[in-house]
Order: structure tokens, then C-alpha cells, then sequence
């Protein structure tokens, strides 16, 4: 998919948005067009026809398989947002990987080369090959640290800089079109849940 096409949905997404705040306001303060809740709930989606596929022949809590089957959906369609948004750039998964655990760590976006194989769980030897195609395609330099000549730091280029914020925009692109359904309370309200679940399971 061209950047073309992916600048396309963004600007098709600010219309539909504006003509949603149209709406809303002719609405009134419900904050919602009339029925549009209950159309939505009303359709069927791939999760509804699994569970109408399986009911009988399996036994399962039907709320519990919607909604565990509901999240690994949307965390597949994150992943391929993701990857739009690397083909978008002309990024490696890898290069950018790297890049963002630099880009973390703010002006000069600098980590010490063994600090950072530690991060990506590499060997010295997998690092010294990343940072050769990284370095060669110009989006990150090595450098001999000045207190201790042995160390090697590794660092963005302004281009290597460019090019993740680049690939970040285009994350965001993909990730506003699967939270735009949803209002500012129902996203808060879905993240609390969300955080709750997560929370149980962080700290059994």
C-alpha cells in the first residue's frame, strides 16, 4: 500500500470524523447519533460467528470466549498496523526496533552497544551485525566513548531520527483508525478495564 493511499485514509478519517461532530452536535448532549449504538451492537462480527460455529460441540463461557477472542483479533490488526507502517518508511522490523530503543532515551538518543544487545536479547556478535546494515544505510553511527575507549556507544543519525518519527506517525495513523469508533469516555472506560485485566495477570 503507497503512501498515497495511507494519506488518503487519514484525510477520509478527519472527514468522517468531522461529519461525526456534525451529527453529535445536531444530536444534542448525548454525545451519540440517534441508533447508532444499537446498529452497531446489532451487527454480526467474525467473533459472533465463531461462537454461533462452536456453541454445542465445545463446552465455554460464551462473554469470556467474545471478548479473549475479540482482543487477539485486534491484537493481530495492531501487528498488521504496524507493519503498514514500516512498509510505509521502507524500515526493517529489526531497524526499527533498534531505532526505538535509542529514540527512548531522548536527545542524543545515544546507549552504550552492550547495553543495548542486552535490551534486544543479542548476542555481540547479533549487534555488530545489526549496526553494520544500520550504520551503512545511515541511520545510526558508532562511537568510542570518551571516558572509557573500549566502550562503544551507538547513536541516531538526524536521518535515522527522521526516519522513526516517520514510522511512528503512520503507527498513529493505523492506531486512530482502530480507536475511532469509540468516544473519549468509552476509550477511558475500556482502557480501565483493560488495565484491570492486565494488573491480575501481572501480578499472580
Amino acid at each position: 500500500m503507497g503512501r498515497e493511499a495511507a494519506e488518503g485514509r487519514a484525510r477520509s478519517a478527519e472527514g468522517r470524523a468531522t461529519g461525526a461532530e456534525a451529527a453529535t452536535e445536531h444530536a444534542g448532549n448525548s454525545g451519540r447519533i440517534p441508533g447508532e449504538n444499537s446498529a452497531v451492537e446489532s451487527a454480526e462480527d467474525s467473533v459472533d460467528r465463531h461462537i454461533a460455529r462452536w456453541t454445542g460441540k465445545v463446552p465455554f463461557d460464551v462473554p469470556t470466549e467474545a471478548v479473549i477472542t475479540r482482543i487477539q483479533l485486534l491484537a493481530k490488526h495492531v501487528s498488521h498496523g504496524k507493519e503498514r507502517a514500516l512498509a510505509e518508511t521502507g524500515l526493517q522490523a529489526f531497524e526499527f526496533e533498534t531505532m526505538h530503543r535509542l529514540a527512548s532515551r531522548g536527545a542524543p538518543w545515544r546507549a552504550p552497544s552492550a547495553e543495548l544487545a542486552a535490551e534486544l536479547l543479542l548476542s555481540p556478535a547479533g549487534m555488530t551485525g545489526r549496526l553494520d546494515t544500520l550504520e551503512k544505510s545511515g541511520l545510526v553511527r558508532r562511537l568510542r566513548a570518551a571516558a572509557d575507549r573500549r566502550r562503544v556507544d551507538v547513536e541516531l543519525t538526524e536521518e535515522g531520527h527522521r526516519r522513526w518519527l516517520d514510522a511512528m506517525r503512520w503507527r498513529g495513523v493505523a492506531e486512530h483508525e482502530m480507536i475511532e469508533p469509540l468516544d473519549d469516555g468509552e476509550r477511558a472506560a475500556l482502557a480501565a478495564l483493560l488495565k484491570r485485566m492486565l494488573l491480575a495477570v501481572e501480578t499472580r
